[in-house]
């Protein structure tokens, strides 16, 4: 029936996808371009959320041995009738993701290496009694499940047993099978990134460099390696001597259209749930990702707001990417960020470009240490994508759509909170001139404020959309005082102000009214704010909490100024 297959959230396992009638986006395409376009190590790059595991999973179930052809039946590889004969189900498999070993600490991340390492194995119990294998190489073996010959746990691997791992399972398969070894690497730079946020980079780099390079370089057991990752980790730090890469970042145009969704793919999927009226927001809030030479979608997003569209057909677009991640590169990114750095970053949410040249080879190491990398990190992440190229080689970037714009001014806010709580006694000063009905300091004490933020504008957003952001910003500063009762978009006499504050000892309440104004109407702004609170009687809730003092502000701004009057 049409419509009725499931979506799939978070499915990366290519069997249960396709048995379970789950709806899938046909990428099988990328197989034939593995096979046609050799290569014999390859390194995919892309951010989060793009499709990189699912991808992995269903190679996997292509080329090992007991494959169901019927898996692939009606999509682009099984139309390769030729391609599929010679290389579908004829090989033995290694398989791990890395994206679980993470940890506070090393030994911890180093056991979880060993544990995918040891259930990888485990997948391959016959090669223990293996008539093709030798006593010493079923010892070997033994070592990677950590089990002795009479089947007890056995200590965990040592450092030269783990760093040869997989270059042990390939040598161990391919002599059971006389056919050489395909192997995937999902996630290879998680555990790097882990070790570097939390102090123990170096012993890492030391296991994954031994892992990947005897797995990669010395490894005559291999047929090829598919590799992914989020960063392309510089080749001197892991893949040191390996002449055999070949690194398809989001830059190249080859197998650019096998992560993320296409404008087609995105049609087509929503035409299958009846959902074609929704094309416009989703290609606003989801789309703009330049791979390559193809545009492309976050294949997360979509999936995730079409499943909210079919349980609530008025579901507002919202940023579904957040939640996969802490974001601390943005918030890393805007501490470190100096004057001209921050009117780029404001040139940036306002929806403009600015002009950098990438590095897209770095060390983990070196992510943090200037702010020329983090523009890199940025890209390579997804926070930033391409709009075009210079002569020299630099690249314009912007924000890709309106989901990441608004996880940027997410950290904009949360940053400038931040930022303005460093400054006690001028924040003291503002909220004391707030609670004294002193008008021109109120003025004077939020400029100052203004003047250092990263100012958000979004001229093609409704006025009380513009407006949300320094009604944010004010919000956090009147938040010092802790003791105050403050109340944003308070019900009250016949609407919802902007800012009630109560300061109960003093029995003063305080109603603020804020408006988006240009540069020669701020005057006009605030006798506006304040005559919407006279005729929509916003005092009257502080009358009824006990309040006998009322301060009525009319605040009205503009990029990085502002106007204060009192009603």
């Amino acid at each position: 029936m049409r419509g009725a297959k499931k979506l799939p959230i978070g499915i990366e396992n290519f069997e249960k996808l396709r048995r379970e009638n789950f709806y899938y986006v046909d990428k099988t395409g990328l197989i034939k371009e593995l096979l046609e376009n050799w290569g014999e190590v390859n390194l995919f790059t892309r951010p989060r959320r793009f499709g990189k595991s699912l991808n992995m999973n269903m190679i996997k179930y292509f080329f090992e041995y007991g494959c169901d052809s019927s898996l692939f039946e009606g999509l682009a590889i099984a139309e390769k009738k030729a391609l599929c004969e010679e290389y579908m189900g004829k090989f033995p498999v290694i398989s791990v993701t890395l994206k679980g070993a993470g940890s506070r600490e090393f030994k911890t991340a180093r056991g979880m290496l060993c544990t995918i390492i040891g259930n990888e194995a485990m997948r391959f119990p016959f090669l223990e009694n293996s008539t093709k294998l030798s006593e010493r190489e079923k010892e070997k073996y033994r070592q990677l499940v950590n089990v002795d010959a009479s089947g007890q746990q056995a200590f965990i691997m040592s450092n030269e047993i783990l760093e040869d791992s997989l270059r042990t399972l390939c040598q161990l398969l391919k002599k059971h099978y006389g056919q050489k070894v395909i192997l995937l690497i999902d996630e290879y730079d998680v555990p790097l990134d882990k070790a570097q946020h939390y102090g123990y980079y170096d012993e890492m780099i030391t296991v994954i460099r031994g892992m990947l390079g005897q797995a990669l370089k010395t490894n005559d057991s291999l047929q090829f390696a598919v590799l992914t990752g989020c960063l392309r980790v510089a080749k001197e730090s892991i893949f040191t001597g390996l002449n055999n890469l070949r690194t398809l970042t989001i830059t190249d145009s080859q197998f650019d259209e096998y992560f993320g969704f296409s404008d087609r793919e995105v049609r087509e999927l929503l035409r299958f749930y009846d959902l074609e009226n929704r094309f416009e927001s989703i290609k606003e809030w989801y789309d703009g990702y330049q791979f390559g030479n193809s545009d492309v979608y976050c294949p997360w997003d979509v999936i995730n707001y079409v499943s909210l569209l079919r349980s609530d057909p008025d579901a507002k677009p919202r940023a579904f990417w957040i939640n996969t991640s802490g974001n601390d590169i943005i918030r890393t990114f805007l501490r470190m960020a100096k004057g001209s750095v921050r009117r780029e970053i404001e040139e940036l949410v306002n929806g403009g470009t600015v002009v950098k040249r990438i590095h897209q080879e770095l060390t983990y190491r070196d992510l943090y240490s200037s702010i020329d990398n983090l523009w890199s990190v940025l890209f390579t992440t997804g926070y930033l994508t391409r709009r075009g190229e210079t002569a020299d080689e630099a690249y314009y970037l912007a924000i890709p759509n309106l989901e990441i714009r608004k996880i940027f001014i997410e950290q904009v806010m949360e940053w400038i909170q931040e930022e303005c709580r460093k400054e006690a006694p001028k924040l003291e000063t503002l909220c004391e001139a707030f609670s004294k009905g002193d008008a021109l300091a109120v003025e004077a004490g939020f400029n100052d404020f203004l003047w250092k933020t990263i100012s958000i504008r979004d001229t093609g957003a409704r006025k009380g959309r513009r407006e949300s952001f320094y009604h944010g910003v004010l919000l956090g500063l009147l938040g010092y005082r802790e003791e105050w009762d403050i109340r944003s978009n308070a019900e009250t006499g016949e609407g919802y102000s902007d800012i009630l504050v109560e300061i109960d000892e003093e029995r003063i309440g305080i109603v603020i009214e804020m408006k988006y104004s240009e540069e020669n109407s701020l005057e006009a702004g605030c006798l506006e704010a304040l005559k919407q609170i006279e005729e929509k009687n916003y005092e009257s809730r502080l009358r009824q909490d006990g309040m006998t003092t009322i301060y009525k502000y009319g605040i009205a701004c503009w990029r990085k100024k502002c106007a204060v009057r009192m009603g």
